[in-house]
């Protein structure tokens, strides 16, 4: 999935954008350090959590009672996930770069590392 693939899917959402952010590879994808990325992986507030659980959406709890959910085969959508601060992108809510280079940090993947040595590369030092 492309950048306008990602903005074009989020615009058919049928929530507002002031309760969702793009994280992950979508991130990486509307900042420019990646071409494409699979899937569309958001955090959102509580209040969204609630509502997409009024809507139906099946629900996967954490043990600390955060909510994952999905939204057909493109859209996974995490409770409260947000590292540091939201920017904007084409108008699209997104993790801050410092807050993506932390969850990927976090996460730990080799896929992750990869990612945050692209922003390196791009930003150079983004301590």
């Amino acid at each position: 999935m492309k950048k306008n693939d990602i903005i074009e899917k989020l615009r058919a959402l049928p929530y507002d954008p002031s309760g969702y952010w793009v994280i992950t590879g979508g991130a990486m994808v509307l900042y420019g350090f990646r071409d494409e990325t699979h899937d569309i992986d958001l955090g959102c507030t509580a209040a969204l959590a609630d509502r997409l659980e009024a809507d139906g959406y099946l629900t996967d709890r954490y043990p600390d009672g955060r909510r994952e959910f999905h939204i057909g085969e493109e859209i996974e959508i995490f409770e409260d996930w947000l590292c540091d601060t939201v920017d904007a992108v084409d108008g699209v809510p997104v993790i801050s770069v410092r807050g993506l280079t932390e969850m990927k940090r976090s996460l730990g993947r080799e896929k992750d590392l990869r990612d945050i040595e692209l922003i390196r590369k791009k930003l150079g030092n983004i301590e």
